[in-house]
This record gives structure tokens, C-alpha cells and sequence, in this order.
């Protein structure tokens, strides 16, 4: 075993998926309420290395195989890896629209929406709309709920949601969105461009009942484009110099095996 190769193909897995990470905040640095990801590394002490083999082709004696075809070849230390992703909660700007509709969280916390099945996600994006039904909706046809559920407007001409949350509907409280926050909200799992979903890491919502809003606002993206370049550029560096290295062991296998041979 190689260990050199190894050590610099665990090394450009992690730039990859550090520039697939730069990327992907990159594409939804115009998306209301987005929040970037940083990728998290991890260095494992020792990490035992295997190989997978079809079982005709085994040659080895069976007490070396795992279940699977695998046989172990050793360990490598200090492998590097992608441990997780994990959201950045800094806030985003605000941007003023005016549109009565729109609104802009004041304070930490995910409104709440719900697909069609009833499952619930969490936003930061407070542009919202009205649908064919007369009730609030995201641009992406999610549900806003309130404390009794989906919003319904009917055929209210006029809508306002007040900073505290309360939606009137031709001047009448018709009901107040739900605001929730989590213990650890840099596990949350993101489920479109700015939908996330709890996690067993992340806990579970707490329903906040105090909150401030911005109404006639947006919270935009919190990404920074140039801080997102450097990292872009500083993983294709790093990508690049793991991939000489991988370059380099080769040829040096390659003339260790053209010297002495192969190994019986």
C-alpha cells in the first residue's frame, strides 16, 4: 500500500467538496434569506484502509475477508476528511420593497411553512404571495403557517403583517405567523435554496411567542461573493498541489516496481 496516494486522494476529496460548497453559496448569492455553508474538516488519527475485490477473484486466505469482499491493507494516519457542512447564521442584509406582503425577520429565527403533505421546513425568506386559494404562500408554492395552520386570506383586498407578527386581512387579525428558533442552528439541513429541516443535532423548534419583524423588507443572502472566490480559488489551489503529490507517488511506485518487481 501506498500510503503517500492515499493521504493526497483524501486530500483533493476535501478541496472538491470545498469548492462544490463555495459553488453552491455562490449560485444562491441572490436568493432572499439564503444562508451560506462552510465545509468542516476532520483529521482522523488512524483510518483503516480496505480494498474490495470481487470474490472470484480472492486470493488471499479467507481469514483475511470481511464480509463484503473487503480486505484490509492497513491504516493510514492523520487521513483528512469532510467531517460536515455547517450553516452560517450571521444575518443578511435588509432590503426595503414595500410590498405588503414581503417581510423581514428583526431577530434569529425560521418562519415555518408546510408542503402539501403537511411536513413543516423552516425559512428565512419572508417573500411571500397569494395563491389561487386566497392563502399565503412562499414563491415556491410552500404554505406560511400561522397558529391555526395554512393562512387563509379569502378575498381580502387589503393584507398587512405587523412587526409583531400579526396578519390583518381588510383590518381584521385574522391570525399571527408561527417564528421558531433552534438550540443549534448551524445543523440545520438545507432542503431547497432557502428551505432548511430540523436535525437530531440541530434539536427541535422552539416556538418564540415575543419577536420582531420588518414588514415591507427582505433579509438577502448572507453570502460575500469575494470571500467566496478566495475559498473557491484557495480549494483549487490546494486540489491542485494534492494532485501533484498524487502524481509524483505514482511515478515513484512506478519506477520502484520496474527496479525490484513485484512482490510475491
Amino acid at each position: 500500500m501506498f500510503r503517500g496516494i492515499y493521504t493526497a486522494a483524501s486530500a483533493m476529496l476535501v478541496q472538491n467538496a470545498s469548492v462544490d460548497v463555495a459553488a453552491n453559496n455562490l449560485a444562491n448569492v441572490g436568493t432572499s434569506g439564503f444562508r451560506g455553508r462552510r465545509a468542516v474538516n476532520k483529521a482522523f488519527p488512524v483510518l483503516l484502509m480496505s480494498r474490495i475485490e470481487a470474490a472470484e477473484k480472492r486470493e488471499e486466505p479467507e481469514r483475511l475477508f470481511r464480509a463484503g469482499g473487503k480486505i484490509p491493507i492497513g491504516d493510514a494516519a492523520l487521513t483528512t476528511v469532510l467531517s460536515e457542512t455547517a450553516l452560517r447564521t450571521a444575518a443578511g442584509s435588509l432590503a426595503v420593497t414595500g410590498n405588503p406582503l414581503d417581510v423581514a425577520p428583526g431577530e434569529e429565527g425560521y418562519f415555518v411553512v408546510a408542503d402539501g403533505r403537511g411536513n413543516l421546513f423552516y425559512t428565512r425568506s419572508g417573500h411571500f404571495t397569494r395563491d389561487g386559494q386566497g392563502r399565503l404562500v412562499t414563491h415556491d408554492g410552500y404554505f406560511l403557517q400561522g397558529d391555526g395552520g395554512n393562512i387563509e386570506l379569502g378575498e381580502a383586498e387589503r393584507v398587512v403583517i405587523g412587526d409583531g407578527g400579526q396578519i390583518s386581512a381588510d383590518g381584521e387579525v385574522i391570525g399571527n405567523l408561527r417564528f421558531v428558533s433552534f438550540e443549534s442552528p448551524t445543523w440545520l439541513r438545507h432542503v431547497g435554496k432557502s428551505l432548511v429541516a430540523e436535525t437530531e443535532a440541530s434539536g427541535n423548534p422552539r416556538e418564540l411567542e415575543n419577536f420582531r419583524l420588518v414588514p415591507g423588507a427582505l433579509e438577502l443572502s448572507n453570502v460575500h461573493v469575494v470571500e467566496e472566490m478566495v475559498r473557491m480559488i484557495d480549494a483549487h489551489r490546494a486540489y491542485e498541489a494534492s494532485s501533484k503529490c498524487v502524481t509524483a507517488q505514482d511515478e515513484s511506485a512506478s519506477r520502484l516496481t520496474t527496479s525490484f518487481g513485484r512482490s510475491g
